[in-house]
Protein backbone atom coordinates (compact mmCIF):
# COMPACT_ATOMS: atom_id res chain seq x y z
CA UNK A 1 0.00 0.00 0.00
CA UNK A 2 1.32 3.44 -0.92
CA UNK A 3 2.15 5.78 1.94
CA UNK A 4 1.74 9.53 2.23
CA UNK A 5 3.13 11.99 4.79
CA UNK A 6 1.10 15.02 5.91
CA UNK A 7 2.62 17.89 7.88
CA UNK A 8 0.53 20.30 9.94
CA UNK A 9 1.75 23.30 11.87
CA UNK A 10 1.04 26.87 12.91
CA UNK A 11 -2.55 28.00 12.34
CA UNK A 12 -3.56 24.50 11.18
CA UNK A 13 -3.32 23.17 14.75
CA UNK A 14 -3.64 26.37 16.76
CA UNK A 15 -6.63 25.04 18.74
CA UNK A 16 -8.47 21.80 19.44
CA UNK A 17 -11.20 22.98 17.05
CA UNK A 18 -8.66 23.43 14.26
CA UNK A 19 -7.14 20.03 15.01
CA UNK A 20 -10.57 18.43 14.64
CA UNK A 21 -10.98 20.11 11.27
CA UNK A 22 -7.58 19.24 9.77
CA UNK A 23 -7.80 15.69 11.15
CA UNK A 24 -10.50 15.19 8.50
CA UNK A 25 -7.77 15.61 5.85
CA UNK A 26 -5.85 12.66 7.29
CA UNK A 27 -9.08 10.64 7.46
CA UNK A 28 -9.81 11.36 3.80
CA UNK A 29 -6.35 10.17 2.76
CA UNK A 30 -6.84 6.97 4.78
CA UNK A 31 -10.21 6.39 3.11
CA UNK A 32 -8.48 6.65 -0.27
CA UNK A 33 -6.33 3.67 0.65
CA UNK A 34 -3.09 5.33 1.76
CA UNK A 35 -0.94 4.43 4.71
CA UNK A 36 -0.89 7.80 6.47
CA UNK A 37 1.80 9.42 8.61
CA UNK A 38 1.00 12.82 10.11
CA UNK A 39 3.80 15.08 11.39
CA UNK A 40 2.84 17.89 13.75
CA UNK A 41 4.70 21.05 14.69
CA UNK A 42 4.26 22.90 17.98
CA UNK A 43 0.74 24.00 18.77
CA UNK A 44 0.15 27.74 18.73
CA UNK A 45 2.18 29.68 21.28
CA UNK A 46 3.15 26.61 23.32
CA UNK A 47 6.90 26.91 22.71
CA UNK A 48 6.89 30.65 23.52
CA UNK A 49 4.95 30.04 26.73
CA UNK A 50 7.39 27.34 27.79
CA UNK A 51 10.36 29.61 27.07
CA UNK A 52 8.75 32.36 29.17
CA UNK A 53 8.43 29.94 32.08
CA UNK A 54 12.11 29.04 31.78
CA UNK A 55 13.14 32.68 31.89
CA UNK A 56 11.28 33.05 35.17
CA UNK A 57 13.60 30.39 36.58
CA UNK A 58 16.93 30.91 34.85
CA UNK A 59 18.85 33.22 32.53
CA UNK A 60 21.14 30.39 31.47
CA UNK A 61 19.18 27.15 31.28
CA UNK A 62 21.11 24.22 29.82
CA UNK A 63 20.46 23.42 26.17
CA UNK A 64 19.83 19.80 27.06
CA UNK A 65 16.99 20.67 29.43
CA UNK A 66 15.59 23.22 26.98
CA UNK A 67 15.39 20.50 24.34
CA UNK A 68 13.62 18.18 26.76
CA UNK A 69 11.14 20.93 27.56
CA UNK A 70 10.55 22.28 24.03
CA UNK A 71 10.09 18.80 22.59
CA UNK A 72 6.85 18.58 24.56
CA UNK A 73 5.34 21.30 22.33
CA UNK A 74 4.94 19.06 19.31
CA UNK A 75 4.22 16.03 21.52
CA UNK A 76 1.18 17.89 22.79
CA UNK A 77 -0.14 18.54 19.31
CA UNK A 78 0.58 14.99 18.12
CA UNK A 79 -1.28 13.42 21.04
CA UNK A 80 -4.27 15.75 20.56
CA UNK A 81 -4.28 14.98 16.84
CA UNK A 82 -4.31 11.22 17.54
CA UNK A 83 -7.13 11.66 20.06
CA UNK A 84 -9.17 13.61 17.48
CA UNK A 85 -8.70 10.78 14.98
CA UNK A 86 -9.68 8.16 17.55
CA UNK A 87 -12.82 10.08 18.51
CA UNK A 88 -13.79 10.13 14.83
CA UNK A 89 -13.55 6.32 14.72
CA UNK A 90 -10.07 5.90 13.24
CA UNK A 91 -7.29 3.81 14.75
CA UNK A 92 -4.39 6.16 15.42
CA UNK A 93 -1.27 6.31 17.57
CA UNK A 94 0.99 9.23 18.48
CA UNK A 95 4.77 8.82 18.64
CA UNK A 96 7.49 11.09 19.92
CA UNK A 97 10.46 11.67 17.65
CA UNK A 98 12.56 9.01 19.33
CA UNK A 99 9.68 6.50 19.30
CA UNK A 100 9.39 7.13 15.57
CA UNK A 101 13.08 6.26 15.16
CA UNK A 102 14.40 9.74 14.39
CA UNK A 103 18.10 9.65 15.22
CA UNK A 104 20.11 12.88 15.20
CA UNK A 105 23.53 14.29 15.91
CA UNK A 106 24.32 15.75 19.32
CA UNK A 107 23.76 19.45 18.54
CA UNK A 108 21.05 20.73 20.86
CA UNK A 109 18.57 23.32 19.54
CA UNK A 110 19.68 22.75 15.93
CA UNK A 111 20.22 19.00 15.50
CA UNK A 112 20.50 17.29 12.13
CA UNK A 113 18.82 13.99 11.29
CA UNK A 114 21.32 11.16 10.80
CA UNK A 115 18.86 8.40 10.00
CA UNK A 116 15.34 7.17 10.69
CA UNK A 117 14.50 3.63 11.80
CA UNK A 118 11.00 3.23 10.37
CA UNK A 119 10.26 -0.26 11.69
CA UNK A 120 7.96 0.90 14.48
CA UNK A 121 6.01 3.22 12.18
CA UNK A 122 5.69 0.44 9.61
CA UNK A 123 4.43 -1.91 12.31
CA UNK A 124 1.66 0.47 13.27
CA UNK A 125 0.71 1.07 9.62
CA UNK A 126 0.56 -2.69 9.02
CA UNK A 127 -2.08 -2.77 11.75
CA UNK A 128 -4.04 -0.12 9.83
CA UNK A 129 -3.21 2.73 12.19
CA UNK A 130 -2.66 6.36 11.26
CA UNK A 131 0.71 7.32 12.77
CA UNK A 132 1.03 10.82 14.24
CA UNK A 133 4.65 11.85 14.82
CA UNK A 134 5.78 14.79 16.94
CA UNK A 135 7.97 16.76 14.55
CA UNK A 136 10.99 18.93 15.28
CA UNK A 137 12.69 16.35 17.51
CA UNK A 138 14.74 13.20 17.76
CA UNK A 139 17.27 11.44 19.95
CA UNK A 140 21.06 11.38 19.78
CA UNK A 141 23.58 8.57 20.30
CA UNK A 142 23.67 9.31 24.04
CA UNK A 143 19.88 8.86 24.23
CA UNK A 144 19.32 12.56 24.87
CA UNK A 145 16.32 14.30 23.33
CA UNK A 146 17.25 16.85 20.67
CA UNK A 147 15.26 19.45 18.76
CA UNK A 148 15.82 20.34 15.11
CA UNK A 149 15.40 24.11 15.21
CA UNK A 150 13.68 26.16 12.52
CA UNK A 151 11.87 24.12 9.92
CA UNK A 152 12.14 21.00 12.05
CA UNK A 153 8.62 19.71 11.41
CA UNK A 154 8.71 19.87 7.60
CA UNK A 155 12.25 18.49 7.64
CA UNK A 156 11.00 15.58 9.75
CA UNK A 157 8.11 15.03 7.33
CA UNK A 158 10.35 14.87 4.25
CA UNK A 159 12.92 12.68 6.02
CA UNK A 160 10.21 10.22 7.09
CA UNK A 161 8.83 10.20 3.53
CA UNK A 162 12.29 9.37 2.19
CA UNK A 163 12.80 6.61 4.75
CA UNK A 164 9.37 5.11 3.99
CA UNK A 165 9.69 5.62 0.23
CA UNK A 166 6.40 7.50 0.43
CA UNK A 167 4.52 8.69 -2.64
CA UNK A 168 4.65 12.34 -1.59
CA UNK A 169 4.59 14.87 1.24
CA UNK A 170 1.78 17.37 1.68
CA UNK A 171 2.60 20.50 3.69
CA UNK A 172 -0.50 22.18 5.12
CA UNK A 173 0.02 25.80 6.03
CA UNK A 174 -1.75 29.17 6.25
CA UNK A 175 -1.11 29.95 2.56
CA UNK A 176 -2.51 28.07 -0.42
CA UNK A 177 0.78 27.62 -2.25
CA UNK A 178 3.98 29.30 -3.35
CA UNK A 179 3.56 32.76 -4.85
CA UNK A 180 5.77 34.84 -7.12
CA UNK A 181 6.27 37.02 -4.03
CA UNK A 182 4.78 37.47 -0.58
CA UNK A 183 1.14 38.43 -1.36
CA UNK A 184 0.82 40.31 1.92
CA UNK A 185 3.32 42.88 0.60
CA UNK A 186 3.15 42.45 -3.18
CA UNK A 187 -0.40 43.16 -4.32
CA UNK A 188 -0.08 41.49 -7.72
CA UNK A 189 1.72 38.36 -6.53
CA UNK A 190 0.44 35.22 -8.27
CA UNK A 191 0.39 31.59 -7.18
CA UNK A 192 2.69 29.20 -9.04
CA UNK A 193 1.30 25.82 -10.01
CA UNK A 194 4.73 24.20 -9.98
CA UNK A 195 8.19 25.11 -8.77
CA UNK A 196 11.50 23.29 -9.05
CA UNK A 197 13.53 22.13 -6.06
CA UNK A 198 16.33 24.53 -6.99
CA UNK A 199 14.02 27.52 -7.27
CA UNK A 200 12.28 26.68 -4.00
CA UNK A 201 15.63 26.23 -2.29
CA UNK A 202 16.71 29.69 -3.37
CA UNK A 203 13.38 31.21 -2.31
CA UNK A 204 13.66 29.52 1.09
CA UNK A 205 17.21 30.75 1.62
CA UNK A 206 16.30 34.25 0.47
CA UNK A 207 13.42 35.08 2.77
CA UNK A 208 10.41 32.94 1.86
CA UNK A 209 9.21 31.25 5.05
CA UNK A 210 6.87 28.72 3.46
CA UNK A 211 9.29 25.80 3.47
CA UNK A 212 12.62 25.52 5.27
CA UNK A 213 15.75 25.00 3.12
CA UNK A 214 16.63 21.79 4.98
CA UNK A 215 13.32 20.24 3.95
CA UNK A 216 13.81 21.32 0.32
CA UNK A 217 17.33 19.88 0.26
CA UNK A 218 16.05 16.52 1.49
CA UNK A 219 13.20 16.52 -1.00
CA UNK A 220 15.62 17.19 -3.86
CA UNK A 221 18.13 14.59 -2.66
CA UNK A 222 15.53 11.83 -2.47
CA UNK A 223 13.28 13.17 -5.27
CA UNK A 224 10.23 13.37 -3.01
CA UNK A 225 7.32 15.33 -4.56
CA UNK A 226 6.02 17.94 -2.13
CA UNK A 227 2.68 19.73 -2.33
CA UNK A 228 2.30 23.00 -0.41
CA UNK A 229 -1.35 23.79 0.23
CA UNK A 230 -3.84 25.51 2.51
CA UNK A 231 -5.13 23.88 5.68
CA UNK A 232 -8.23 26.08 5.54
CA UNK A 233 -9.35 26.24 1.90
CA UNK A 234 -9.54 23.17 -0.34
CA UNK A 235 -7.68 24.51 -3.37
CA UNK A 236 -4.89 23.22 -5.60
CA UNK A 237 -1.54 24.03 -4.04
CA UNK A 238 1.93 24.28 -5.53
CA UNK A 239 3.82 21.16 -6.56
CA UNK A 240 7.51 21.02 -5.73
CA UNK A 241 9.41 18.75 -8.14
CA UNK A 242 12.64 18.39 -10.11
CA UNK A 243 11.64 20.01 -13.40
CA UNK A 244 8.82 22.46 -13.98
CA UNK A 245 6.57 21.77 -16.96
CA UNK A 246 4.37 24.85 -16.64
CA UNK A 247 5.32 28.50 -16.95
CA UNK A 248 8.62 27.75 -18.68
CA UNK A 249 8.55 31.09 -20.43
CA UNK A 250 9.09 32.92 -17.15
CA UNK A 251 12.76 33.88 -16.90
CA UNK A 252 12.31 35.20 -13.37
CA UNK A 253 9.73 33.22 -11.40
CA UNK A 254 9.87 34.84 -8.01
CA UNK A 255 10.96 37.78 -5.89
CA UNK A 256 12.01 37.21 -2.29
CA UNK A 257 13.01 39.66 0.40
CA UNK A 258 14.30 39.51 3.94
CA UNK A 259 14.61 42.24 6.55
CA UNK A 260 17.03 42.62 9.46
CA UNK A 261 20.19 41.82 7.55
CA UNK A 262 23.47 42.86 9.17
CA UNK A 263 26.70 43.45 7.30
CA UNK A 264 29.80 42.46 9.26
CA UNK A 265 33.18 43.72 8.08
CA UNK A 266 36.40 42.15 9.31
CA UNK A 267 39.67 44.02 8.71
CA UNK A 268 43.29 42.87 8.73
CA UNK A 269 46.58 44.74 9.02
CA UNK A 270 48.17 42.66 6.25
CA UNK A 271 46.96 40.14 3.71
CA UNK A 272 49.28 37.49 5.18
CA UNK A 273 47.27 37.46 8.42
CA UNK A 274 43.91 37.10 6.66
CA UNK A 275 42.54 33.56 6.56
CA UNK A 276 39.05 33.37 5.20
CA UNK A 277 39.07 29.60 5.53
CA UNK A 278 39.76 29.72 9.26
CA UNK A 279 37.19 32.42 9.94
CA UNK A 280 34.34 30.84 8.02
CA UNK A 281 35.23 27.39 9.39
CA UNK A 282 34.81 28.70 12.95
CA UNK A 283 31.51 30.34 12.07
CA UNK A 284 30.33 27.13 10.40
CA UNK A 285 31.31 25.04 13.43
CA UNK A 286 28.99 27.24 15.47
CA UNK A 287 26.28 26.91 12.79
CA UNK A 288 26.22 30.61 12.00
CA UNK A 289 24.92 31.07 8.47
CA UNK A 290 26.92 33.47 6.33
CA UNK A 291 25.37 34.74 3.14
CA UNK A 292 26.78 37.37 0.76
CA UNK A 293 30.58 37.62 0.96
CA UNK A 294 32.71 40.41 -0.52
CA UNK A 295 36.49 40.56 -0.10
CA UNK A 296 38.48 43.72 -0.80
CA UNK A 297 42.23 43.55 -1.51
CA UNK A 298 43.44 46.87 -2.88
CA UNK A 299 47.03 48.04 -2.96
CA UNK A 300 47.65 50.64 -0.28
CA UNK A 301 44.45 49.77 1.62
CA UNK A 302 44.20 47.31 4.50
CA UNK A 303 42.45 44.11 3.36
CA UNK A 304 38.93 43.37 4.57
CA UNK A 305 36.06 40.97 4.07
CA UNK A 306 32.37 41.78 4.46
CA UNK A 307 29.55 39.31 4.80
CA UNK A 308 25.89 39.32 5.76
CA UNK A 309 24.18 37.45 8.59
CA UNK A 310 20.71 37.49 10.09
CA UNK A 311 19.93 39.72 13.04
CA UNK A 312 19.25 36.81 15.39
CA UNK A 313 22.72 35.39 14.78
CA UNK A 314 24.57 38.70 15.20
CA UNK A 315 25.35 38.44 18.93
CA UNK A 316 26.56 34.86 18.61
CA UNK A 317 28.71 35.72 15.59
CA UNK A 318 30.39 38.57 17.48
CA UNK A 319 31.01 36.31 20.47
CA UNK A 320 32.57 33.59 18.30
CA UNK A 321 34.77 36.07 16.42
CA UNK A 322 35.91 37.88 19.58
CA UNK A 323 36.81 34.60 21.28
CA UNK A 324 38.89 33.63 18.24
CA UNK A 325 40.39 37.04 17.48
CA UNK A 326 44.00 36.04 18.26
CA UNK A 327 43.92 32.86 16.20
CA UNK A 328 42.12 34.55 13.29
CA UNK A 329 44.52 37.52 13.28
CA UNK A 330 42.07 40.30 12.39
CA UNK A 331 42.52 43.84 13.66
CA UNK A 332 38.94 45.10 13.76
CA UNK A 333 35.30 44.16 13.27
CA UNK A 334 32.65 46.62 12.17
CA UNK A 335 28.98 46.24 11.31
CA UNK A 336 26.08 47.98 9.59
CA UNK A 337 22.43 47.48 10.51
CA UNK A 338 19.21 48.64 8.86
CA UNK A 339 19.72 46.53 5.76
CA UNK A 340 17.57 44.10 3.79
CA UNK A 341 18.09 41.59 1.01
CA UNK A 342 15.97 41.53 -2.14
CA UNK A 343 16.37 38.72 -4.68
CA UNK A 344 15.07 37.53 -8.03
CA UNK A 345 14.93 33.78 -8.71
CA UNK A 346 14.34 31.69 -11.80
CA UNK A 347 15.84 28.66 -13.55
CA UNK A 348 15.48 30.49 -16.87
CA UNK A 349 18.09 33.02 -15.79
CA UNK A 350 20.87 30.52 -16.49
CA UNK A 351 20.28 30.74 -20.25
CA UNK A 352 19.19 34.37 -20.46
CA UNK A 353 22.06 36.86 -20.05
CA UNK A 354 21.29 40.41 -19.07
CA UNK A 355 18.84 39.69 -16.26
CA UNK A 356 21.13 41.17 -13.61
CA UNK A 357 21.70 44.30 -15.70
CA UNK A 358 17.97 44.74 -16.07
CA UNK A 359 17.55 44.36 -12.31
CA UNK A 360 20.25 46.93 -11.52
CA UNK A 361 18.85 49.36 -14.07
CA UNK A 362 15.37 49.20 -12.54
CA UNK A 363 16.75 49.77 -9.04
CA UNK A 364 18.80 52.71 -10.38
CA UNK A 365 15.71 54.24 -11.93
CA UNK A 366 13.91 53.80 -8.63
CA UNK A 367 16.86 55.53 -6.91
CA UNK A 368 17.42 52.55 -4.59
CA UNK A 369 21.11 52.11 -3.65
CA UNK A 370 22.68 48.65 -3.93
CA UNK A 371 25.22 47.95 -1.18
CA UNK A 372 26.19 44.32 -1.92
CA UNK A 373 25.50 41.82 -4.69
CA UNK A 374 25.48 38.04 -4.85
CA UNK A 375 24.68 35.88 -7.87
CA UNK A 376 24.25 32.26 -8.86
CA UNK A 377 22.97 30.61 -12.03
CA UNK A 378 19.36 31.05 -10.94
CA UNK A 379 19.31 34.06 -8.61
CA UNK A 380 20.58 37.59 -8.09
CA UNK A 381 20.49 39.09 -4.59
CA UNK A 382 21.15 42.68 -3.60
CA UNK A 383 21.49 44.30 -0.19
CA UNK A 384 19.54 47.55 0.05
CA UNK A 385 18.45 49.88 2.84
CA UNK A 386 15.69 48.19 4.80
CA UNK A 387 13.25 51.04 4.39
CA UNK A 388 13.48 50.53 0.61
CA UNK A 389 12.91 46.75 0.73
CA UNK A 390 9.20 46.57 -0.15
CA UNK A 391 9.46 49.27 -2.82
CA UNK A 392 12.37 47.42 -4.42
CA UNK A 393 10.50 44.11 -4.36
CA UNK A 394 7.40 45.62 -5.94
CA UNK A 395 9.46 47.32 -8.64
CA UNK A 396 11.26 44.08 -9.55
CA UNK A 397 8.02 42.08 -9.51
CA UNK A 398 6.63 44.56 -12.03
CA UNK A 399 9.87 44.73 -14.05
CA UNK A 400 9.84 41.00 -14.78
CA UNK A 401 6.07 40.82 -15.46
CA UNK A 402 5.39 38.35 -12.68
CA UNK A 403 1.81 39.48 -12.25
CA UNK A 404 0.86 38.23 -15.73
CA UNK A 405 -1.00 34.96 -15.99
CA UNK A 406 1.14 32.35 -17.77
CA UNK A 407 -0.73 29.48 -19.36
CA UNK A 408 0.53 25.94 -19.80
CA UNK A 409 2.34 25.52 -23.06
Amino acid sequence: MASIVLKFGGPAIASTERIQEVAKIAMAKKERGYDVVVVTAAMGRTAKDLTKMVRALSDDASKREMDVLLSTSSQLSSALFAIALQEAGYDAVSLTGWQAGVQTDAKHFNARIDQIDVRRMQGHMTQGQIVVVAGEQGINAANNITTLGKGGAETTAVAIAAALDAERVEIYTNVDGVYTADPSHIEKARKLQEISYDEMLELSHLGSHILHPRAVELAKKFQIPVIIRSSVVDTVGTLLKEEVEMEKNLIVRGVAFEADIIRLTIGYDTYSTASLADMFAILAENRINVDIIVQAIIEGVKPSVSFTILKEEFAEALRVLENSKLSLGFSFADFEIGLAKVSIIGSGMASNPGVAARMFDRLRREDIPVKMVSTSEIKVSVVVPQDEMIRAANALHEEFNLEEEIHKQ
